[in-house]
């Protein structure tokens, strides 16, 4: 589904080539209004209204002194500091089961902690969404959660397992129906049942879980239900319960282990029940579902908000970069062609291109995460299914583009961004849980891309008419229409490859049309994003600002038709004249914003205390880091 059509009338073309010609000379920033350029931005970017409520609170939650960055700690005791954040979090909460019910706090929590601490992302979303989240999405009216509103007991989730990842449907772990007790005994059958990676340890005090597991009443097994089960104390983990902490990973420091259980008896009230599966006292289960997949896709629907958790932080992380970097390129003076001339790196096409770049795609994910995250809030059962795929494809999409930014930045800061206390290196590394995190991207991609073969609609072709030698290739709409032909495109290919595939070999078939159908997803994913970018754009009242949006969204556009040239040119989309000019087009727009660049990262809104931290972006010099403790030798 698209946000909106564009006009491609002559009157709308006509519009475009003024906003074209205007690229020449941009009006000038903040003389435009009531709003500087910056200002209108800013609003544009973070909910505009909505914008208090949603985003204040973490805002300045992350500007105080207690979430600067702490040299010299270990990993164990930078998780130990994180879970003490999180009680910090939870203190600026006024009530924290309406946060869990609040998709869009919950995932504005992500945006504003992810580039401060990242391993306080994951404790929240775990406890927060994961855990709070599924009582409130099952029957927490039955259960006393003041523990865990009160943080005097953590929530995890566990629910992957050493065996099964992607497949978690296909989870071992079991909780059999006591008849005698009415209870349940939680069992863990064999090592590969093993709960994997949940934030199971001591740290960070006493927990209970809610673990996922096969429901087995008499032998017969009635799916994958949710149980809670206390984990531990103040004195450590409770009888049956076996916890070893894995090897040190990748990214943030999370107290990440393998959970097993023997024979651990839970009370009747343990089962989270709700209208996907409800348990009689006679032991029959009656369910609104018709399949056991089903139900455990219910149980663990959260999920699909903890990926806008996971997308969000990602969007925040990738901000941040960007302003540390263009911060950088115009404090950072190398020698110019004269002698003894000083010249910024931001003076530089092959260094102000590249960001710019990655500007486009950044602002490109905001308004595409903003646009997902209200889907989500104001879906119905009618078009759950739609949305919660367009959740997938979106996530998959920003922390992929998250992560290429945040190289880039990195390297275009040189040496000194390798340094932790610069931010850029731990914002790489923390973004590559997020890929995997509530979904592996190319299995989740995968699936969309199924989806959309099998039950898509097909991608209408030809609603752009004869493309004229005249037709201007900066014109928006023409752009926007060229990506969503590329769709229909790879769309076509993927079904005929399945169509000419050998039948009664599934895999084969799958294997003949997979590759096409992740472009199709790829496709997809951008032209949602530039349909988010230009509807953003048409709200814009500022001048500058408007001018900037539609520069910035040209440029995204024209970068993404730059891959799909040959397909286009070869079905008389695009005109020899149109592929020869793409080079031009993007060289003229990138010189029109680069004069703007420190506007555009002014917009993120990061905190000042945060800023004043990071050497790179002009904030405490490098060197007041430095160990004294132990000066180098003198010879």
């Amino acid at each position: 589904m698209t946000l909106l059509t564009l006009d491609t009338s002559a009157s709308a073309k006509t519009d475009a080539q003024k906003t074209d010609r205007v690229a020449s000379n941009p009006p000038p920033v903040g003389h435009d209004g009531e709003r500087t350029a910056a200002e209108e931005l800013t609003h544009l970017l973070f909910d505009q209204q909505d914008r208090a409520r949603v985003h204040d609170t973490w805002r300045t939650l992350v500007s105080g002194e207690a979430f600067a960055y702490r040299p010299g700690l270990s990993p164990d005791e930078r998780t130990a500091l994180s879970y003490d954040r999180l009680r910090l979090v939870n203190d600026a909460v006024d009530n924290p089961e309406t946060l869990a019910s609040d998709p869009r706090m919950l995932a504005s929590l992500h945006e504003w902690t992810g580039f401060v601490d990242g391993a306080l992302g994951t404790l929240s979303g775990i406890h927060y969404n994961l855990f709070l989240g599924s009582f409130v999405d099952h029957d927490g009216y039955r259960h006393d959660l003041s523990e865990y509103v009160s943080m005097n007991r953590t929530g995890t989730f566990l629910c992957t397992e050493l065996d099964h990842g992607n497949d978690a449907a296909a989870m071992e772990t079991t909780a059999t129906l006591d008849p005698a007790t009415g209870g349940f005994v939680l069992d863990t059958p064999h090592p590969g049942a093993q709960k994997f990676m949940p934030n199971t340890s001591l740290v960070g005090g006493p927990k209970s879980a809610l673990v996922a597991a096969r429901l087995m009443v008499e032998g017969n097994d009635k799916g994958v239900f949710l149980f809670l089960v206390p984990l531990s104390d103040e004195v450590g983990h409770l009888p049956g319960i076996t916890v070893r902490a894995l090897p040190p990973k990748l990214g943030s420091s999370v107290d990440h282990c393998l959970t097993s259980f023997d024979r651990v008896w839970l009370p009747r009230e343990a089962l989270l029940e709700a209208e996907h599966g409800q348990l009689s006292p006679e032991g029959t289960v009656t369910s609104s579902v018709g399949s056991r997949r089903k139900r455990f896709l219910r149980s663990i629907g959260r999920v699909t908000t903890g990926k806008l958790c996971m997308s969000a932080a990602a969007i925040g992380v990738s901000r941040t970069a960007l302003a540390i970097a263009v911060r950088h390129a115009h404090r950072r003076h190398i020698s110019g062609p004269k002698s003894g001339q000083r010249l910024p790196l931001a003076a530089h096409r092959s260094h102000h291109g590249r960001l710019l770049h990655a500007l486009a795609t950044g602002y490109a994910m905001t308004f595409l995460h903003r646009h997902v995250v209200t889907r989500w809030a104001e879906h119905t059962s009618a078009d759950r299914a739609e949305v919660e795929r367009l959740v997938a494809i979106a996530k998959g999409w920003i922390t992929w583009e998250a992560r290429d930014i945040t190289l880039e930045c990195r390297e275009r800061c040189g040496a000194q961004g390798l340094f932790r206390v610069n931010g850029l290196s731990e914002l790489q590394q923390d973004l590559e849980s997020a890929i995997t995190a509530e979904g592996d991207n190319l299995v989740v991609w995968l699936k969309a891309g199924g989806e959309m073969l099998f039950g898509h609609d097909t991608v209408e072709r030809g609603h752009l008419g004869p493309v004229s030698p005249d037709q201007e290739l900066a014109d928006l709409a023409f752009l926007r229409g060229l990506l969503a032909e590329a769709e229909s495109i790879w769309q076509a290919r993927a079904r005929t490859a399945l169509r000419e595939s050998p039948a009664g070999d599934p895999v084969g078939r799958w294997n003949e049309a997979s590759t096409a159908a992740l472009e199709v997803v790829s496709a997809h994913a951008r032209l949602q994003a530039a349909d988010a970018f230009l509807a953003t754009a048409a709200q814009a009242t500022q001048p500058t600002a408007r001018f900037l949006l539609h520069s910035l969204c040209r440029l995204f556009l024209l970068k993404q038709i730059g891959e799909h040239t040959g397909d286009l040119l070869a079905e008389g989309l695009m005109t020899a004249d149109h592929v020869r000019g793409l080079p031009k087009t993007i060289e003229t727009v990138i010189a029109d914003l680069a004069p703007h660049m420190t506007t555009l990262v002014e917009a993120f809104a990061l905190p000042p205390e945060y800023l004043a931290a990071i050497p790179l972006a002009g904030g405490t010099p490098l060197t007041q880091y430095t160990d004294d403790r132990a000066p180098l030798a003198t010879v």
